[in-house]
């Protein structure tokens, strides 16, 4: 299965058992859409997800108390990359990591895409290469991002 990490169950809310999840997505909707998450690997069915204060607010299958609840605090959920369809230009995080960073004007790799920060204006790429850069991810510098065979160009400016 092609699981993607996707939050983390930080608190339980009431005492009916449900959990506080602080999602790990572009925006706590996103995970409440779901109708399972994955704990431990194993799928557990939503009986109900709600955004509250950037959080989600979920009630899982078979757990109906507080006790059900605070076993599940600090575990990671995930989400199965086969139940979403991203929109055309979107991509996961996690797919971009490890990329190669080619120079679109040259065509020589300037290093290894190490991590995407998210930043309020925009996210920023970490490369890392002979030295580490960053370049902000927007169309003036991503010239395109190829998943499938292992690369994002960049238009690099000087100093860069």
């Amino acid at each position: 299965m092609n699981l993607l990490e996707a939050g983390k169950i930080v608190n339980t809310h009431g005492i009916r058992g449900e959990v506080r999840i602080q999602p790990w997505a572009d925006s706590p909707a996103f995970l409440a859409g779901f109708e399972a998450l994955y704990i431990d690997g194993v799928p557990r069915k939503l009986l109900s997800a709600r955004v509250h204060k950037n959080f989600v607010i979920a009630a899982f299958d078979g757990v109906v108390n507080i006790e059900g609840a605070l076993a599940l605090k600090n575990k990671t959920v995930s989400i199965s990359k086969d139940d979403v369809k991203l929109e055309e230009g979107r991509h996961f995080v996690a797919d971009l990591i490890g990329l190669a960073a080619i120079d679109a004007e040259s065509g020589r790799e300037i290093g290894v895409v190490q991590d995407v920060l998210e930043r309020p204006a925009n996210n920023v790429y970490v490369i890392k290469g002979e030295r580490e850069i960053l370049i902000p991810a927007v169309p003036e510098f991503v010239v395109e991002i190829n998943v499938e065979a292992g690369y994002i160009k960049f238009r690099l400016i000087e100093g860069l």
